[in-house]
């Protein structure tokens, strides 16, 4: 859900606003969780191992075993430990408040960020567990878990993914002044709060406190990771920097490194941050930058097989690409084609129609709605008796759109729609109001946070009705006004052809 109240400015609103924030989990999942819970012959191992695919989950069942916990006593660091304090009932009881939604009615950011926060665990399993042997729960839990706060910022305010990657990632601008500007707060100290206040592994208070308290320590060890050709040399200085040593080498840093190297990961692998934390995991591990490169990649590629990606991004898809490819590049909407459109509505307005069928006229339609810049639609018809609709045109979506077929029925807003011609622009503001109105299947065709629905008649009858959207973009006034019009051309075009002589 996106939430329409306006973003708060203070560290103190926003704690007050996250801390109760509702991270939904999939219906599916939290339905095998809720059965193995139940089973008397399934130990805590099996159960914490069945519930990190879930990270809400694992967040949720940590932050009420510390909460109930004396905050006196020692934080649970391992989803074992804290389902052993809760005991299964009472996490039980626990999963049946957390609500459990398809997979498309949860945010995309939502899905993407917690995907990152498994990358980065698996890079953790895979660079350090074993050197950290006996500390393995730690670096498990603690690299999922880095990024919980943020969780709940994206569950609240989806948008702000976007806009940290346009600004951050595209554009470069630097991620102080991008969290100022979005947040009013640093996101670092935001995080820090929100991960003591829940009492989170030790771990990832101390990562989040280096990155704010330890910055010249930071700094001072990325320059010499610079150095990775020159191993010895490294050496040397840390021999000579018992200190730098010291602070490097703990075995806490281990969970921020993997963080690092998947959050970055996340627009490119040869990226100027990429190559800075590779580096400084180069040197914390002892390890040639080339031996790394090929772990890491490793990892991500165990991380994409283990984790589901449906709809989301994954860095290991990118090692598949040339080196320089960015997945990410700077958003420019289409430019509409103005000649087009005004020959595709002269075609359209034609009387008598210029169209001997109806696939004809709905693909005239369809390239008319192209032509003003919108980049992915679904074009629906619908039978005499209103109890079906079937596409008949798509652009821009999955190919497994040629077909559909949907029933009225069980959606409160295509009912809406077939009883008389509207038009609806969802956006952030009320698309919580209307998403879970929508057939799945749509939605999971057109994942939007701005997307325009309208229903056309002919002869006072609804007969379509037509969805598209600028690939999850806003969109113009122009545009909106340029949609309007084509809407109207169509509606036209379907009353003159119903008028045809046969």
């Amino acid at each position: 859900m996106v939430a329409s109240t306006p973003l708060p400015r203070t560290l103190d609103a926003w704690l007050k606003q996250l801390d109760g924030q509702v991270l939904p989990i999939p219906t599916q999942h939290h339905q095998q969780v809720r059965r193995a819970l139940g089973d008397s012959r399934r130990s805590l191992r099996e159960i914490a191992d069945l519930m990190q695919d879930s990270p809400a989950l694992v967040l949720c069942v940590m932050r009420e075993a510390n909460r109930k916990s004396s905050s006196m006593g020692e934080a649970a660091e391992s989803l074992e430990t804290a389902l052993n304090r809760l005991g299964l009932k009472r996490a039980e009881e626990l999963l049946m408040r957390i609500p459990a939604k398809a997979v498309v009615d949860i945010p995309q950011p939502l899905r993407q960020i917690q995907l990152i926060s498994q990358h980065a665990t698996q890079q953790a399993n895979g660079l350090f567990a074993a050197r950290l042997a006996r500390l393995w729960q730690e670096v498990h839990w603690g690299s999922l878990l880095f990024l919980s706060p943020v969780w709940t910022l994206l569950a609240a305010y989806p948008q702000l993914f976007e806009a940290w990657e346009q600004r951050v990632l595209i554009k470069g601008e630097p991620p102080a002044r991008v969290e100022r500007d979005l947040l009013g707060i640093s996101l670092v100290e935001l995080c820090l709060a929100l991960a003591e206040h829940w009492r989170l592994p030790a771990w990832i208070i101390q990562g989040y406190q280096l990155l704010i308290n330890d910055r010249r320590l930071l700094a001072k060890a990325l320059h010499l990771a610079r150095q990775h050709d020159n191993p010895l040399r490294q050496q040397q200085e840390l021999d000579s920097d018992p200190p730098l040593q010291r602070w490097l080498m703990q075995p806490a840093n281990s969970i921020l490194l993997a963080n690092a190297l998947a959050v970055s990961a996340h627009n490119a692998w040869n990226g100027s941050h990429t190559r800075r934390w590779q580096t400084l995991n180069s040197l914390y591990l002892q390890m040639p930058l080339p031996e790394l490169h090929q772990h890491i990649h490793q990892n991500a590629a165990q991380s994409a097989r283990q984790v589901e990606t449906t709809g989301l991004w994954h860095p290991a898809e990118a090692l598949l690409w040339p080196w320089n490819t960015r997945h990410l590049r700077e958003n420019k909407p289409p430019t509409p084609q103005v000649t087009d459109w005004r020959q595709l509505c002269t075609q359209l307005l034609t009387q008598p129609t210029a169209f001997s069928n109806v696939e004809q006229l709905t693909r005239c339609a369809r390239q008319a709605l192209q032509a003003t810049g919108l980049s992915r639609q679904i074009m629906l018809l619908a039978d005499r008796s209103h109890s079906r609709l079937q596409v008949q045109q798509h652009v821009g979506v999955d190919a497994s759109a040629s077909g559909l077929t949907l029933d009225p029925a069980q959606s409160q807003v295509l009912r809406r729609l077939l009883q008389a011609p509207a038009q609806l622009y969802l956006t952030p503001a009320n698309i919580a109001q209307f998403s879970a109105l929508l057939p799945g299947n749509l939605k999971a065709l057109l994942p939007s946070e701005y997307l325009l629905i309208r229903s056309l008649a002919s002869n006072d009858r609804v007969v379509m009705v037509l969805f598209a959207d600028l690939h999850g973009k806003p969109i113009s006034d122009t545009a909106l006004q340029a949609f309007t019009k084509t809407a109207q051309c169509i509606e036209r075009a379907l009353d003159t052809f119903s008028k045809r002589k046969r």
